[in-house]
């Protein structure tokens, strides 16, 4: 027995005064709508109407009983309403996880507008270059550069970062300014330890693509670090334009090698696989595409 149907009946046919009217509001015919009153009846062992041919009257138990009833269904209701806001509103906490360098110089000025659209949501932006895990972490998405390995994780493709190589005047008056990547060799390079950068740069170029091992005295994980090591003269910085675009700009670093262009780095978005995605998580996710899409 479905007794919330049958407490529906039961309530219905009080509010409009027979079995058969509340039956025709309910799309029920009204023998089964007799049929679910009286297996109600028979499962409380009382008798909730007393029913003539020609009218009805509550009895004790029946009066009893639908004052309960009908606040168990007005808030049944009331529930599956908020169920529904929530299936459709974004709401809730997001955490974000993202490369430092690209959390830092892309991400996050664009976020205040993600936050004006969905105030429901509170965002806790993680900025790590390690691979964290998702699932394990509790992180909703991931932003994550390079080759994806394989994984059960779904994702989507991102506009690559352009990487940009670039000195400050004072390294490259001391130093010279090189013409070829071959001449990097001479140079001193600062080094982004997180990945295989830290060893070897690659560049395409009118002879096709040339990869060159690099040397420096200063390795660090972290971007905003070999930025400020750049631009006090201590070498050659090979990272994403985000970084170092507001000094190029400024002349504090000099673009160079402009026949040669190192390769783009991907970039994805990760998220867990969820057959029920969250209005969140989709918000934040055509949010992302459209500010970092492939364009």
């Amino acid at each position: 027995m479905d007794r919330l149907a049958c407490m529906t009946v039961f309530v219905k046919s009080v509010e409009q005064g027979s079995i058969s009217l509340a039956a025709n509001e309910l799309n029920l015919s009204p023998q089964l709508a007799g049929k679910q009153l009286r297996m109600l009846e028979a499962s409380l062992g009382v008798k909730l109407l007393n029913r003539t041919t020609r009218r009805q009257s509550l009895t004790d138990s029946g009066r009893v009983f639908y004052e309960r009833a009908k606040n168990i269904l007005e808030e049944l209701a009331e529930a599956e309403t908020l169920v529904a806001q929530t299936r459709s509103t974004p709401r809730g906490r997001l955490r974000i996880s993202a490369p430092i360098t690209f959390g830092s110089h892309a991400l996050a000025p664009e976020l205040p507008e993600y936050a004006k659209d969905q105030p429901e949501v509170t965002v806790d932006l993680s900025l790590t270059n390690r691979t964290v895990d998702l699932v394990e972490e509790g992180f909703d998405v991931a932003f994550r550069t390079g080759d994806l390995a394989d994984s059960a994780l779904q994702s989507r493709r991102l506009r690559p970062l352009r990487l940009v190589l670039c000195a400050a005047p004072a390294y490259l008056k001391t130093a010279g300014t090189p013409s070829t990547p071959e001449e990097l060799r001479h140079h001193e390079c600062l080094l982004f330890s997180h990945t295989s950068m830290r060893k070897e740069w690659l560049f395409h170029g009118p002879q096709g693509t040339t990869t060159i091992a690099i040397k420096g005295r200063f390795s660090t994980d972290s971007g905003e670090a070999l930025r400020a090591a750049a631009v006090a003269g201590m070498g050659l910085i090979l990272q994403p334009e985000e970084l170092v675009r507001e000094d190029i700009k400024a002349g504090r670093l000099l673009p160079l090698l402009s026949d040669f262009r190192s390769p783009d780095r991907h970039l994805h978005l990760l998220y867990p696989p969820d057959r029920q995605m969250t209005p969140r998580l989709r918000s934040f996710l055509d949010f992302a595409v459209r500010k970092f899409g492939k364009g």
